[in-house]
């Protein structure tokens, strides 16, 4: 299923992919930029609650030497750097950096050479008040729960799990139940199950209590996000 929207960004009550019971699947290679409130910074809407204040989860594009107004994240923030290098007041953070800014934090942030990043807005959990900083290019993996997994843990809190997951070649994993739901993004290679194949840049949602049987024939890398999913 893919769904798109043109999106102004004056928006004040947007809907997109808001039911967390439904299964999501989007190639993002295959969605439209959409102009932002930035200039020179577009992004591609994979979830939508309410207007520019709302719950959101974007492909987010930074032009070369753009820079975004100083604001602040009532509700959090969490970013996966996938290309390029994003930038702060507090440094900078090349390809593989995630971040999560806390509740409250403020920044102005910017890109000096052009940057693409998975952005989650307003999904903090609770009791994750401290801002974080992981460079997953040098952080440590550890053996996964399956025969030619690895994993390299993100956050972990409230029964919230976030972790890049590493595929080796011709992996499979048991077939299994999500408590709390499942979010995946393919950072590279082809993953895949029983209802699909899911290349480099799919985005995946499923919901609390959804099962499936996956592998990877070619190998894979992605990010992973479990049990934050709205339960029944």
């Amino acid at each position: 299923m893919e769904h798109t929207v043109s999106v102004g960004f004056m928006e004040e009550d947007m809907q997109i992919h808001a039911d967390h019971a439904q299964r999501v699947v989007l190639d993002t290679a295959k969605l439209p930029w959409q102009p932002s409130r930035g200039a020179g910074v577009e992004r591609k809407l994979l979830e939508r609650h309410g207007g520019e204040e709302g719950r959101a989860i974007s492909v987010v594009r930074y032009a070369k030497g753009v820079a975004f107004p100083q604001h602040a994240h009532p509700g959090g923030e969490e970013i996966l750097v996938l290309e390029g290098t994003f930038a702060d007041e507090r440094g900078e953070y090349p390809r593989g950096t995630w971040l999560q800014n806390p509740p409250g934090s403020v920044h102005a942030p910017y890109s000096p050479d052009g940057c693409i990043l998975l952005v989650r807005l307003r999904f903090a959990v609770a009791g994750e008040m401290e801002g974080r900083v992981v460079d997953t290019r040098s952080a440590p993996w550890y053996p996964g729960m399956a025969e030619g997994l690895s994993v390299l843990p993100l956050m972990d809190s409230g029964g919230v799990h976030a972790a890049l997951v590493r595929w080796e070649p011709g992996s499979r994993f048991p077939a299994h139940r999500h408590y709390g739901g499942e979010e995946i993004y393919v950072l590279s290679g082809i993953f895949g199950d029983e209802w699909g194949s899911y290349p480099q840049g799919t985005w995946m949602r499923s919901p609390h209590l959804s099962s499936h049987e996956p592998f990877s024939r070619s190998g894979c890398t992605l990010y992973v996000r479990t049990g934050h999913l709205d339960f029944p």
